[in-house]
């Protein structure tokens, strides 16, 4: 990889930006001050500083965000604040994006990554990944409701959704429940209470795969994954 490249991912500002670096003599590999900005270098191999700090060069950034409401689950949005704005700028200059979507109301586990292979893993339909919700429900939910989710619903646009695993938590006025699904149709578990005369009023992602939302996290806080949870999705593919 060009030297000028490699400094320009690991956030040391543009290219223009990294000459500047190397004519002011900032930065060494393997000990020696280089000022050839397009010298080709393996940081895998070589020791690169830059100010006399040795760069731990990374490909991939894998964040684990609790989605606060009100934001949108997009790179860039004209009106609307973004998942990608929440992040400090050291992890924005990756590029990264959001796994899937979760609507603006919507709140919980979102995966952030530049890794497009395996945000395909994660989303392509033939993978059939499951996604776990905990949602607060306007109305009685029931046995029977548990029957018509497991056989798939039908939604308002003729869609009929694959089987859904309904779990009821609180069955009241005012139910709460846990909703497995594997698909991420538009609002699709609004979609699929309304379809059974029910309305969702609170509505929070729980996992993912085999990734679980940290409850450490507040809402509009994320972290790195940990070694393990990297060896899960891993498996996961």
């Amino acid at each position: 990889m060009r030297l000028d490249k490699l400094l320009a991912n690991m956030g040391y500002g543009s290219r223009k930006e990294v000459k500047q670096l190397l004519k002011q003599k900032a930065v060494t590999v393997d000990g020696m001050t280089v000022k050839d900005s397009a010298m080709h270098v393996d940081p895998e191999k070589q020791n690169i500083s830059v100010l006399g700090e040795r760069i731990e060069y990374v490909e991939f950034i894998y964040l684990m965000m609790n989605k606060p409401p009100g934001v949108i689950s997009a790179t860039e949005d004209r009106y609307d604040q973004t998942v990608i704005d929440l992040l400090d700028p050291s992890f924005q200059h990756f590029e990264p994006f959001p796994v899937g979507r979760l609507d603006k109301d919507t709140e919980g586990l979102l995966l952030i990554t530049n890794d497009g292979k395996l945000a395909h893993n994660l989303l392509s339909p033939k993978k059939h990944v499951p996604k776990w919700y905990y949602a607060k429900i306007d109305g009685v939910v029931t046995e029977h409701d548990i029957e018509v989710f497991a056989q798939g619903v039908t939604l308002d646009d003729g869609y009929k959704t694959k089987p859904g695993q309904l779990k009821i938590l609180v069955s009241d006025e005012q139910s709460e429940i846990e909703l497995m699904i594997q698909e991420g149709k538009f609002h699709q578990v609004k979609r699929m209470f309304e379809a059974v005369g029910k309305k969702v009023t609170y509505l929070k992602r729980i996992s993912m795969g085999p990734l679980q939302i940290d409850e450490q996290l507040a809402l509009g806080e994320y972290r790195e994954l940990t070694e393990q949870e990297l060896a899960l999705l891993a498996a996961h593919e």
